[in-house]
């Protein structure tokens, strides 16, 4: 799944934006990729350690820090979300193109869903792909799904992605990217002496017991046209974005919760395969 980068285009489309001419659906590709990139036993002791964690000492979601610039005409959101689950497991969520994610359960409704996706490129963890997605935009508490392209360029080993809009209209152009960065949540418990900077002396000085948490960071930059540049559209529009990437970070912590409260599989699912691909 992706995350918040194209909700600001999303919300300058209009509600009858035609599907890609370019994509057919005999082109749709939602294999996820099977190879990773990370060690599988340390996924496996992470989720027992969040899973043992969350019941003594449940995790704070934290609300989401949202800034929004203008200048020059062009708008930069910058979004930081911290996560209670370990980097690989929240960039899978979000790349995975079958996650379910961005499903609001308890209102039964898609907040955001792949319509199309066709792999241009794939080169080890790189993969770029030109997607059709839809998201519920917020419009005074109304979900009204908008469907846009998207060029995407995904790294799963750097745990980051670049997304851009597939062509430009009269109403905006846009460009953004986010990336996963690990949080060594248990340092000044664990590791008293020394405060580590990289995972492998986080390991060592925890003894394999600290807990790795992520930091999400969003970067988008969009530049509407006129007339939705002008107040009090451009005021309106800002506000709009805003709330529906606050409703789809919800959703990332929701699913959070989840994950971390489920039963971790089996230890011998892992035990026969390779370590690291």
């Amino acid at each position: 799944m992706g995350l918040i980068q194209e909700v600001s285009i999303h919300c300058f489309s209009s509600a009858e934006s035609k599907r890609s001419e370019n994509v057919d659906s005999e082109e749709d590709d939602f294999n996820y990729p099977d190879k990773v990139y990370y060690d599988l036993k340390e996924a496996q002791k992470q989720a027992d350690l969040w899973h043992e964690a969350e019941k003594k000492h449940p995790w704070h979601n934290a609300s989401p820090k949202i800034k929004v610039t203008h200048e020059n005409g062009f708008y930069h959101m910058n979004i930081e979300l911290t996560v209670g689950l370990p980097p690989y497991f929240l960039y899978n969520f979000l790349i995975d193109p079958g996650s379910g994610a961005f499903r609001d359960l308890r209102k039964r409704r898609n907040l955001m869903e792949n319509k199309s996706r066709k792999v241009l490129f794939e080169n080890g963890p790189r993969q770029m792909m030109r997607m059709e997605k839809s998201v519920a935009c917020n419009v005074f508490g109304v979900y009204i799904p908008i469907s846009m392209n998207l060029i995407v360029d995904e790294n799963r080993k750097d745990l980051m992605v670049k997304r851009a809009s597939l062509t430009r209209n009269n109403h905006f152009s846009f460009e953004g990217n986010y990336k996963v960065e690990p949080i060594f949540v248990d340092k000044e418990r664990l590791c008293k002496k020394r405060i580590p900077m990289t995972r492998e002396e986080y390991k060592k000085c925890s003894g394999g017991q600290g807990k790795v948490a992520s930091k999400l960071t969003i970067d988008q930059y969009y530049q509407p046209y006129s007339p939705f540049n002008l107040p009090p559209l451009s005021w309106f529009i800002r506000g709009m974005t805003v709330k529906t990437s606050k409703s789809l970070l919800a959703q990332v912590q929701d699913t959070s919760i989840a994950v971390r409260t489920a039963t971790p599989m089996p230890k011998e699912t892992t035990s026969n395969k390779d370590e690291k691909h």
